[in-house]
């Protein structure tokens, strides 16, 4: 699979959504392979493709029912630039797992933030050493997991054939190491539990199925499956746990977790 680049010499692919059109942003032309660091290294390529959908998206935002999408190239996973309310699209990923030596893609993410206060709180708590850094540092990815600034992370499923009950299993082992690792050793089972509240087990998820985890003001976690509401869990513990899996120092796509620190970069607006 080789994705389109979305460059600002008018490569990037551009239109709109209506009642039943769709409008993608490819990035990157780079051969896609199962490993997603050898694939949109190129993190100015990113950038490229980001500001190219938010150009168009200004141009015709006076419209209705206007879309504008980026592509996670490994799983072809499209990704609005902006959510319903109003959270922007910071970085796409790949969540896989290995099989017998074989990587299996699960499902293609994107990070979403509401970036303006992100910024005003690294500003806020940092001062000069925030604006002083040329490149994210570990202490601000901290102070992000460690806010309660809104962020979202949008899964599309890319694996076929997957059912509640293992998504729950790939919870617990995900989320699971993640709450330990952040509470001292000591493993929550009832906290990592709450995520997929009473979804059932027995609902299908086609590859293509959305699920959304968004951290809401009073750090309320919570999970939506095919645009439904399956829980709202009060935990800072929990917050925090979900997404150091995403912008710890052990995460899920190394690469996703760089681009996500360019919102941050001096240069954008100091």
């Amino acid at each position: 699979m080789e994705p389109e680049t979305a460059n600002s010499t008018n490569q990037a692919s551009t239109g709109t959504k209506n009642e039943h059109d769709t409008s993608s942003h490819n990035i990157d032309n780079q051969t896609a392979n199962d490993n997603p660091g050898e694939t949109l290294s190129n993190t100015d390529e990113w950038e490229v493709g980001v500001a190219a959908a938010k150009i168009v998206n200004n141009q015709v935002d006076k419209e209705e029912n206007i879309v504008e999408f980026l592509i996670e190239p490994h799983t072809g996973a499209s990704f609005p630039v902006k959510l319903d309310d109003g959270k922007e699209l910071a970085a796409v990923g790949l969540r896989k797992k290995s099989f017998l030596g074989i990587g299996i893609k699960i499902y293609g993410f994107g990070i979403y933030a509401e970036t303006e206060k992100l910024k005003e709180l690294l500003r806020s708590k940092m001062n000069e050493v925030y604006l002083a850094a040329a490149k994210p540092t570990a202490e601000m990815y901290q102070m992000v997991i460690d806010s309660d600034v809104g962020m979202t992370v949008r899964l599309v499923l890319a694996f076929p054939g997957i059912t509640m009950s293992m998504v729950r299993k790939n919870f617990d082992e995900g989320l699971g190491a993640s709450i330990k690792k952040l509470n001292g050793g000591e493993e929550n089972n009832e906290l990592t539990n709450m995520v997929m509240g009473e979804a059932s087990n027995e609902i299908k998820l086609p590859a293509g199925s959305v699920i959304e985890i968004t951290r809401l003001p009073g750090y309320i976690l919570q999970t939506k499956v095919k645009d439904e509401v399956v829980s709202k869990v009060e935990s800072e513990l929990l917050c925090r746990a979900y997404f150091n899996m995403y912008l710890g120092d052990d995460v899920f796509d190394m690469d996703a977790r760089e681009r996500f620190g360019r919102i941050f970069s001096r240069e954008k607006y100091v």
